[in-house]
């Protein structure tokens, strides 16, 4: 399933609103979550080797995007890096219990 980000982003175009960066780099990363999504699931539905191979390829290149679009998120959002640190502590917790 993909998401329906960028929503409304013509209409931003049109009021000359703008948008923060963080905000930017967050629809960037969305829409590369969705490229690997897509890729992945479309290799697991492929026939063909060669084909299958292909899209994993690519796919593994979506997620280099994705660490990028994250890197430029946590420069224009120090509260991201704190809540990400949180988030991963919070999972170590749960894996010790």
């Amino acid at each position: 399933m993909l998401s329906e980000i960028p929503k409304g982003f013509g209409k931003v175009k049109e009021n000359d609103s703008r948008m923060s960066d963080a905000e930017l780099a967050r629809i960037g990363l969305i829409a590369e979550l969705d490229a690997v999504n897509l890729y992945e699931q479309m290799a697991a539905l492929s026939r063909d080797p060669l084909l299958r191979k292909v899209f994993l390829d690519i796919a593994r290149e979506e997620k280099e995007h994705v660490g990028e679009f994250l890197e430029l998120l946590k420069r224009f959002d120090e509260e991201q890096i704190n809540a990400l640190e949180e988030g991963a502590q919070e999972v170590r917790e749960m894996e010790e219990k």
